[in-house]
């Protein structure tokens, strides 16, 4: 066949590819997509709307949950399942505000001895409440369940937990949810708090119930900030101090994290400048807050491990086939958890909260100068002088059996050490997860060599592998529990 032949039969089939191109551009054209992971953004608002929980009325403590139809999203747990205390004076803060009064709320486990001195004060991460296992009061299972009870990390044969609603929060205690003398909600007329306005808002509850000093503190993510805040503020107050995952001085990386996620927040239009509790809460953005906190709190080859590229099932049941046609919603199994994840979290949170507390965790900063900018000060000792606290006047931290020294220190590297010297005569265990994306194994090396630096001789320092990351210390009970039971005994 010549080329003006192979041609002209070219030609004379061109009409019918050109009508069989029109066809299915028609049919594009016609057919309206159709994302349902949009669609259920709408779906929520309906039943939020249907339903009490956009009313965001905080339950009674003396009142019965279902009084108000639904349990709100901020009565997690029960009210009636937890303790408040009620500081009735003001609090001066960090920032330069004041809280005219507060109320903080906790949970208890074990026997207070008649002396007070077997008290653990147990932090919390960002969106924890005070339940952090099961009581009689509410058998739920806690957050740290496994950490708590006879024989336990938190053996309560020996020792009595106190575990509190961080100030700022929204399960009991103060915060922006709460109502302000006026009757208002706070929303974000609310103050800016610090880490340390945490913790002394909890050691407001010590002297309360009469605890002079305790027998430790331990925290987790943000509660290892507040566990070394509380050696910090109170040296002569706390005995021993646990920092599991935490860190003494917040790095960009985990600020920019953090960013993100309150510009997904704030950039949902029902969030309207935080006042929205007689309205529609920012769903949707929380639910990609969480999101983007999830990515955060676990770890790239765990969920190889665990997911994998496997594609999510079809509605109908069925199996992926390979001949299925991808889409814009989620295909693969990650994708369709972290929807879940953001799902199951976006009501049952308060976004003011998450904005108000994840700043406090990226102002939080033990150096030095950051602490003298602030005008900080110790109960028992004033911060060292500049004159004192010189990289020439020290010694260089001894070598570490745990991890090896760097070659060269961060500039910052000096000035920490110089700011925790407070702590130089507190017993400190840190606990570091190699695969923590979050808290960076680095911070928590840099913590151990620092306090070393600043003159403490009674630091211990382990290091975990395993593939769950940040959120290691809510899973791995063998090595976390084991570790923190053999420091407190």
């Amino acid at each position: 066949m010549n080329l003006i032949t192979r041609n002209s039969l070219r030609l004379r089939a061109l009409p019918h590819r050109l009508s069989s191109l029109t066809s299915l551009r028609q049919q594009a054209t016609c057919a309206t997509p159709t994302f349902p992971c949009v669609d259920a953004h709408a779906a929520r608002e309906s039943r939020i709307l249907a339903s009490s929980f956009y009313r965001y009325s905080q339950t009674d403590t003396q009142a019965s949950s279902s009084d108000s139809g639904p349990e709100p999203p901020y009565a997690r747990p029960n009210p009636l399942s937890y303790n408040t205390y009620h500081h009735q004076y003001p609090l001066e803060l960090t920032y330069g505000s004041t809280l005219p009064s507060f109320d903080i709320a906790y949970e208890t486990w074990g026997t207070l001895s008649p002396s007070r001195d077997n008290v653990i004060l147990l932090h919390t991460g960002l969106s924890a409440s005070s339940h952090a296992a099961s009581t009689e009061l509410n058998p739920t299972e806690g957050w740290w369940e496994k950490f708590i009870g006879p024989g336990r990390a938190l053996d309560t044969n020996n020792f009595f937990v106190i575990c509190t609603n961080v100030l700022g929060g929204c399960y009991g205690s103060t915060g922006p949810s709460s109502l302000d003398p006026e009757g208002q909600r706070y929303a974000t007329r609310f103050p800016i708090i610090s880490i340390f306005d945490m913790v002394q808002a909890q050691f407001k509850l010590l002297d309360h119930l009469g605890v002079q000093k305790l027998y430790a503190s331990v925290g987790s993510s943000m509660g290892g900030m507040q566990s070394l805040a509380a050696g910090w503020l109170f040296p002569d107050r706390v005995g021993k101090i646990v920092s599991i995952s935490g860190t003494a001085r917040s790095s960009p990386g985990s600020i920019a994290m953090r960013h993100a996620q309150r510009s997904v927040l704030m950039a949902d239009s029902n969030w309207n400048n935080g006042f929205y509790y007689d309205n529609l809460p920012p769903h949707t953005g929380m639910k990609l807050a969480r999101q983007i906190a999830t990515i955060t709190y676990r770890s790239g080859p765990e969920w190889d491990q665990r997911f994998g590229r496997k594609i999510r099932e079809l509605k109908d049941g069925q199996s992926p086939s390979p001949s299925r046609s991808p889409t814009l919603c989620p295909d693969f199994l990650i994708e369709t958890y972290l929807d879940h994840q953001g799902e199951q979290f976006c009501l049952k949170y308060d976004a003011n909260s998450l904005l108000y507390i994840s700043k406090a965790m990226d102002l939080f900063d033990l150096t030095l100068p950051a602490l003298q900018e602030l005008a900080m000060t110790t109960t028992t000792h004033a911060p060292p002088s500049p004159s004192t606290s010189s990289s020439s006047s020290r010694q260089s931290p001894a070598p570490s059996k745990s991890h090896p020294p760097p070659l060269h220190y961060a500039p910052h590297f000096p000035e920490l050490a110089a700011g925790l010297e407070p702590l130089k005569s507190i017993p400190v265990l840190v606990l570091g997860v190699q695969s923590d994306i979050l808290f960076p194994v680095e911070q928590q090396r840099e913590l151990v060599d620092a306090l070393r630096m600043a003159g403490s001789t009674q630091v211990s320092y382990f290091e975990l592998g395993g593939v769950w990351g940040h959120d290691t210390f809510l899973l791995d009970v063998l090595n976390v529990g084991g570790a923190v039971r053999g420091f407190l005994s």
